[in-house]
């Protein structure tokens, strides 16, 4: 009696069906197979940093209200000296391998270009629903704080080629202290996005190793001192200088100084926004805290939280006497600092994510190639 033949295998037929040869994976199994990139986790100090920032932002923008009661004044000077400066180092860190690439290029406009129109065009409502001014909407005028964006958008698009200049940094001072040499105009707010470049450029020149020399707990007493040293300087220099330096947005005629004047004065401010900058990352915890998570979506309180102030200052709040006082400005302080906490929180992400997140990919087609597929095919025809 002969042995039955054994029942061919799931794997047995589909080694048939392949002529013999090895088996063929079905597509699950191909997917389940492929190795999966592990996600790189976020660093905590990046994000403890950005919180932090984002709430001098906000307590910065309520202060501007008080700037006659000398303990703003002090304040305010001292937190504009770096506040912005410390957001563009961080971006241009973060912006080190940024390309042209399909993916990269579609967040710049989903992440900076429809967000800035969103919000320019917003705020210019608002300013007319709630201000009672007249109607004005115009994208090449930044609204209040929607700057910041369009600084970005053109940035980060320069990327590529700080990157490939020998001296990018050298090149990028150059450029800040000659465009406040004349009036360039308002479009675009461009002296501040000329101005301010060179804090993005030296975040894309750090390395990881510069951060962590800022870790040490060497630094970190020397980076309290300095900012400690920072704030009365700030102090003893409110009534001397102009907040509107800090700005970085009006020319040396503006100003009221020659260029010359101008010029050692922008570079001192240079100098001293970067010493802060480094100083505020080396008090920042480097370990995970309560508001960590926060700090990834701190550009919802950044674009929300100037409906807010705007809100108070068309209601004649500011105006109220007794915010003149040290508890009434502590009061504001600390309210600014909830509602920046606030404006990070998961639910206002959920609800504000198509404004400032928009997904779009209805906006978008795969990356066309010079030439497309005919020419390609016109090629290796001529060269066959």
């Amino acid at each position: 009696m002969t042995a039955s033949a054994p029942l061919p295998t799931h794997q047995d037929s589909r080694t048939a069906k392949n002529g013999g040869g090895p088996p063929r994976r079905a597509p699950e199994e191909e997917v389940a197979a492929a190795p999966t990139r592990p996600r790189k986790e976020r660093d905590p100090f990046f994000d403890n940093a950005k919180f932090l920032a984002i709430l001098l932002v906000v307590i910065g923008h309520s202060l501007a209200y008080r700037l006659d009661v000398p303990m703003a004044r002090g304040l305010y000077l001292f937190i504009y000296a770096f506040h912005m400066p410390l957001f563009i180092v961080i971006t241009g860190y973060f912006s080190r391998n940024w390309t042209f690439s399909g993916g990269k290029a579609r967040k710049v406009i989903t992440n900076l270009g429809v967000p800035y129109l969103v919000f320019e065009t917003a705020y210019s409502l608002y300013d007319t629903a709630v201000g009672g001014n007249g109607l004005k909407i115009s994208l090449l005028d930044p609204y209040f704080l929607t700057w910041f964006l369009c600084a970005l958008f053109f940035w980060r698009l320069s990327t590529p080629v700080w990157q490939q200049i020998r001296w990018p940094l050298a090149v990028a001072v150059g450029f800040s202290l000659l465009s406040y040499m004349s009036d360039l105009g308002d479009t675009f707010d461009i002296h501040r996005v000329i101005g301010l470049l060179p804090f993005y450029v030296l975040g894309l020149m750090l390395r990881p190793e510069h951060f962590e020399l800022l870790k040490r707990p060497a630094a970190r007493m020397v980076g309290a001192c300095s900012l400690a040293l920072g704030l009365g300087v700030a102090y003893l220099v409110m009534h001397r200088m102009s907040v509107s330096w800090v700005y970085w947005k009006h020319p040396h005629a503006e100003l009221g100084v020659d260029n010359l004047t101008g010029t050692v004065m922008r570079l001192a401010m240079l100098v001293c926004g970067t010493v802060l900058v480094a100083s505020f990352l080396a008090v920042v915890p480097k370990h995970r805290t309560w508001f960590t998570h926060l700090g990834a979506t701190t550009l919802y309180a950044y674009l929300l939280h100037g409906f807010v102030t705007r809100l108070l200052a068309f209601t004649d709040w500011w105006d109220a006497a007794w915010l003149d006082t040290v508890p009434g400005l502590i009061v504001v302080i600390i309210g600014a600092a909830a509602v920046g906490t606030f404006l990070c929180s998961r639910p206002v992400v959920r609800t504000m994510s198509w404004a400032l997140e928009p997904k779009m990919t209805w906006a978008f087609t795969p990356l066309r190639r010079p030439g497309g597929t005919a020419a390609r095919r016109r090629a290796n025809t001529i060269r066959g």
